[in-house]
């Protein structure tokens, strides 16, 4: 059985700062895509796991990310009996400028793919 979530926290590429609530046996890493001004994508590890799995996960998997700077939150669960899951993405979309949305993806992945 999993254990309780614990607390992290980072920085994508343009500084905005995030907090991540996780799954310690299921979560590996983070990983944030934004669209740069130049109109290339980057991709930015915004958290890594530091214990890695102690133990095997369970079926359910809920991981949190929070950033104050944007008024961004969500929660991500989802049931996984089989233990299958190994990448989830989140396409979040936060105000940008001149009234236009900017798209933000999160990868959360349970091992190195």
């Amino acid at each position: 059985m999993a254990r309780h979530n614990r607390e992290g926290s980072g920085a994508d590429q343009r500084g905005f700062e995030y907090g991540v609530s996780y799954q310690p046996d299921w979560l590996k890493l983070v990983k944030v895509t934004r669209q740069l001004e130049s109109g290339r994508q980057s991709t930015k590890t915004l958290f890594r796991n530091p214990m890695g799995p102690e133990a095997e996960p369970g079926e359910r998997v809920r991981t949190r990310i929070v950033s104050a700077d944007q008024g961004l939150d969500f929660e991500v669960a989802l049931t996984d009996p089989l233990c299958a899951v190994k990448r989830v993405r989140i396409a979040y979309e936060l105000p940008g400028e001149n009234g236009r949305t900017e798209e933000v993806e999160f990868t959360l992945e349970s091992e190195d793919i």
